[in-house]
């Protein structure tokens, strides 16, 4: 079952495309990326999908719900948490929680029980009833998302939910992310941290002018740039033309005694051994999500 369907959405602020034919197919309890530069359409899109912007063209359904038709059941099924907490500075953890299980219509004993298990499963119990003004950075983003969940929804939007914080803060986010993920919630996460997106993501839909142009695995996007990229480091006793020969296409750098290719690690340890050539250092370097991304968007942040 896709728990996320987008097919064709368009939106034009005045002569300006956010979305110009946008596509998204997204699997149940699986965590996918949206990246693009700024600009690229990512939060129209999830504003689109979360029924807070009508498109002027197209189709998208959240839970099996068409988000135009049927915009009030598709939010009883979502989380959002958006760029800026959400949370009140003053009330203590708890109250927040409570608060919000009120404002989505929760009885006060059900939403204080929700609330203490929100707390209890993103590591927040003892700060419960501190003021969130006391909270550090990855405390306080994990309210934010904790409040998002209040209904247990079938798809959490995250929309860079980690901007600002630090190491530490986003290891932290990270990991409540999985968490959510590993319950059932499908997870849409936008970020423009490409290394959040490789660590988080099982697939991304890469943006740029207000439509996908690439999807995959991180895997697989960094394969469209290209494989492995071996150096073998060549010793004095050794030709460095006759290695580079024997492994060409290669590139050659005299003065570092280097000969790189692109391809297998175990293909060219092959071929140094059928030559006897006994390398004095050999080095493996895979293309990057940077550089997939940077080649996918035409070099664009």
């Amino acid at each position: 079952m896709h728990t996320l369907f987008a097919e064709g959405l368009r939106k034009r602020y005045g002569d300006l495309p956010a979305l110009d034919g946008f596509d998204l197919t997204v699997p149940a309890g699986v965590i996918h990326g949206l990246l693009g530069p700024n600009g690229a359409g990512k939060t129209t899109a999830v504003k689109a999908l979360a029924t807070l912007v009508d498109v002027d063209e197209g189709t998208a359904r959240v839970a099996g719900y068409d988000v135009r038709t049927r915009p009030a059941e598709v939010r009883r099924r979502i989380g959002l948490v958006g760029q800026n907490a959400a949370v009140d500075e003053v009330l203590g953890g708890r109250q927040n929680l409570v608060m919000f299980g009120r404002l989505y219509g929760l009885a006060k004993a059900d939403a204080l029980s929700r609330a203490d298990e929100l707390l209890g499963g993103f590591g927040l119990t003892d700060a419960a009833d501190r003021p969130v003004n006391t909270y550090s950075g990855g405390m306080r983003r994990r309210l934010d998302i904790a409040a998002g969940l209040i209904l247990t929804p079938a798809v959490l939007f995250l929309d860079e939910p980690t901007t600002g914080l630090d190491p530490r803060a986003r290891n932290e986010v990270w990991n409540s992310v999985r968490e959510i993920a590993g319950r059932g919630t499908t997870v849409l996460l936008t970020t423009q941290y490409l290394d959040e997106a490789d660590q988080l993501a099982s697939r991304i839909s890469v943006m740029d002018h207000g439509r996908v142009v690439a999807e995959g695995s991180p895997d697989e996007l960094k394969r469209q740039v290209g494989g492995e990229r071996v150096t073998v480091t060549v010793s004095i006793d050794d030709s460095l033309d006759e290695v580079a020969r024997r492994l060409e296409p290669a590139v050659v750098d005299h003065d570092a005694r280097t000969v790189t290719v692109s391809g297998g690690v175990k293909d060219v340890l092959m071929i140094l051994e059928k030559s006897e050539i006994s390398p004095e250092d050999l080095q493996v370097r895979r293309p990057t999500l940077d550089e997939a991304f940077l080649e996918l968007t035409g070099g664009d942040r």
